[in-house]
């Protein structure tokens, strides 16, 4: 007598998705995410999928939540550590172009999820509305961008919107009036769970050639003041009592290194990877980091960044 094995609840889950899903959309198994994040570490997802719609991803969210599979979006892989052992679940990545729009939508810009944050600046200016020049500089799409209230140059997302269309776990859409989101200081407490689907984004009428000024600026002062090298961007919140990079230079980490991961001689807050680094190097050196903040100056470093996935 033979028996037949019984699908696991992923191949299941793959199955499923492969016929619910266009052939527009793609779906691999076991795919490294190492080569989508920024930082260049991480394991594979059991799962990845670009649904190429929101109709492609309202599907991929309910079939997990149907079989009770766990999924994160990706994003662009900024601001993101994936564990060395990966993510057992699904990857969501909204880089697809449908995500990817940047319109004017009765006098405001529309921003899809998977726009990039600096192509959104660049359509304000050529549109001559100011405000958005902060987001030149800000690596990653503007669902990460949203889900961390990101911020430069004393400016941050939540000021410029008015609305933002997000999806639940179960795969509801919602429009939300910018006074019914509860924002914080580098965090969205909504989008912790829910997926942002865009946002629309309020500026002020300026000449074009004057916001162009102001984004070559700031480009100029970040460019000098942040490392090439591979990262995620600023790995702390800034504390209130002193930013983050000026502590970790007071306390002498720059330099400091766990196998190949390293604070960033140009920028306390940035953990470089000199292309050797695995993630557990660099979780190994933001807690030796956290350690000695606590230790000599009694502040607690709390990490920005979304970590994933299992060593």
């Amino acid at each position: 007598m033979t028996t037949t094995s019984q699908p696991t609840p992923i191949q299941s889950l793959w199955q499923q998705l492969r016929e619910a899903l266009p052939e527009s959309s793609k779906i691999n198994l076991d795919e490294p995410l190492a080569r989508k994040t920024t930082w260049r570490v991480g394991g594979t997802a059991d799962i990845y999928i670009e649904p190429d719609s929101e109709s492609a991803l309202h599907s991929t969210v309910r079939l997990c939540h149907d079989n009770k599979v766990p999924f994160f979006v990706l994003g662009r892989g900024s601001n993101v550590l994936v564990r060395d052992g990966g993510f057992r679940g699904v990857a969501i990545s909204l880089n697809h172009p449908w995500f990817q729009s940047v319109e004017i939508q009765d006098g405001y810009i529309w921003a899809g999820a998977g726009a990039r944050q600096k192509d959104v600046a660049l359509f304000a200016k050529k549109n001559g509305l100011a405000g958005m020049e902060f987001l030149e500089g800000i690596p990653g799409s503007m669902g990460g961008g949203l889900r961390m209230n990101a911020g430069a140059m004393g400016a941050e997302l939540f000021d410029c919107v008015i609305s933002m269309r997000v999806m639940s776990p179960q795969g509801e859409v919602q429009n939300l009036q910018r006074d019914a989101i509860e924002v914080h200081y580098r965090r969205c407490p909504i989008l912790k769970d829910y997926i942002a689907l865009g946002a629309l984004l309020q500026g002020t009428s300026d000449d074009p050639a004057s916001i162009g000024e102001r984004m070559k600026n700031y480009s100029q002062k970040r460019w000098a003041s942040q490392p090439a090298a591979s990262s995620a961007g600023c790995v702390f919140k800034n504390p209130t009592e002193i930013p983050a990079g000026k502590l970790v230079d007071e306390l002498g980490l720059k330099g400091m290194r766990v196998g190949g991961a390293c604070v960033s001689d140009v920028h306390g807050n940035f953990i470089v990877n000199d292309q050797k680094a695995t993630a557990l190097d660099i979780l190994n050196l933001i807690d030796q980091v956290q350690k000695i903040a606590k230790e000599k100056r009694g502040i607690a470093l709390i990490t920005e960044i979304q970590i994933v996935g299992e060593d």
